[in-house]
């Protein structure tokens, strides 16, 4: 069964979704509408802003995003605090005590 991408977006209506944008701001929110351009409404945001000293977090009533800066959309996630780092496998030695050439 074929989804497009913003049949997938009209499911999210109404629910929470956290939204990267180009660069190092991140936004948690509820959907409220979209066009055609992707450009999003959201309610009740959290604007994550990545600094030197970590999150920096910023709370705005609503919002409209320029589609044309979104990378990212999650829904139903609560943003980058609750999102599980990603810890890549370590090499291990092989049986001769070498570790991968």
């Amino acid at each position: 069964m074929e989804v497009l991408p913003l049949e997938l977006i009209d499911k999210c209506i109404g629910s929470k979704i956290w939204v990267i944008m180009r660069g190092d701001k991140e936004l948690v929110g509820y959907l409220r509408g979209f066009d055609e351009y992707v450009n999003l409404v959201l309610e009740d945001v959290v604007e994550y802003e990545q600094t030197v000293d970590g999150w920096q977090t910023t709370k705005l009533d609503k919002i409209l995003l320029n589609g044309n800066n979104v990378s990212l959309m999650i829904p139903g996630s609560d943003g980058p605090e609750s999102a599980t780092p990603y810890d890549p496998p370590k090499s291990s030695p092989d049986e001769n005590g070498a570790g991968d050439e």
